[in-house]
């Protein structure tokens, strides 16, 4: 394991923060500016995001390993879940066009690091944790890393569609894939995402012991209203064919409570219920 050098690790997290956000400024000018020749290349934003996605893999490698265990504080929870949107992000944009989550995502993730670092907290999983549970917390992790993007995706599309409704596709908007690309995308995201919140929950309730006293009652409902709310919105779009503004608020109401359901409990827990 590194030895943890905080002078050093200061930069790096500087370093990383910068790198996110001028990838997420790459991102953005390349929507707001329609001249090519004006446009930084795709390839810039990619670099500087892989580069800072390194930087973030290795302070969390040291934040969350320790002597005692893994560190899953709220921080570095929410942290990690960050670095994990923009893997997938960034991944997804060397063939899809998804280049406009790049704007919100990686900003946030720079400030997921900020907050790390200023506001550091312990939260043990201990080292003799069962394989069962591990792949519990990773399938919960990548389920809302996916969820979290359709729904930035689903706030792009709210934004796209009422421009076009009162006629004003002007400014990034029509940088934007087809009205009908940028939903299609965002019902892959929210049917990769199902399936993964719907294996997270089926190991939270085969491998976890006694739910009641471990004091997951609350998580484990509203990640099943959070399962429904997408279950649903999958279904009618299939059967009904629901699209549009239905669309947008089933997502952006499956992900609230999800991220509910993910953070907020733990938030109470470590972060309000600890004040003086």
């Amino acid at each position: 394991m590194p030895s943890f050098h905080p002078m050093e690790n200061t930069l790096i997290m500087i370093a990383a923060v910068a790198l996110y956000i001028l990838s997420g400024a790459v991102f953005t000018l390349r929507l707001f500016r329609t001249d090519s020749l004006k446009r930084p290349a795709k390839s810039l934003g990619l670099m500087l995001g892989f580069a800072a996605l390194l930087l973030h893999a290795y302070l969390l490698y040291l934040l969350l390993h320790t002597m005692h265990g893994v560190n899953f504080s709220f921080f570095n929870a929410v942290s990690f879940a960050a670095w994990v949107i923009s893997l997938l992000y960034l991944l997804a944009a060397l063939s899809k066009p998804v280049e406009s989550l790049g704007m919100v995502l990686l900003p946030m993730a720079a400030l997921t690091l900020l907050l790390d670092h200023f506001f550091p907290g312990i939260s043990l999983l201990p080292p003799d944790t069962n394989w069962e549970l591990r792949a519990h917390v990773i399938s919960s992790i990548l389920a809302y890393s996916v969820l979290a993007m359709a729904a930035v995706q689903a706030v792009l599309l709210a934004v796209q569609d009422r421009h076009l409704r009162k006629h004003h596709p002007g400014g990034f908007i029509r940088a934007l894939p087809p009205l009908q690309t940028m939903e299609s995308l965002m019902f892959e995201m929210i049917m990769i995402g199902f399936v993964l919140l719907t294996l997270a929950l089926a190991s939270g309730f085969v491998f976890l012991d006694d739910m009641f006293a471990q004091h997951l009652v609350h998580k484990t409902l509203l990640s099943l209203f959070a399962w429904l709310a997408f279950g649903v919105l999958l279904w009618g779009r299939y059967r009904f064919g629901w699209r549009g503004r239905t669309a947008i608020r089933w997502t952006l109401t499956g992900f609230v409570v999800l991220a509910l359901a993910y953070f907020g409990s733990k938030a109470v827990v470590e972060l309000v219920l600890k004040l003086p």
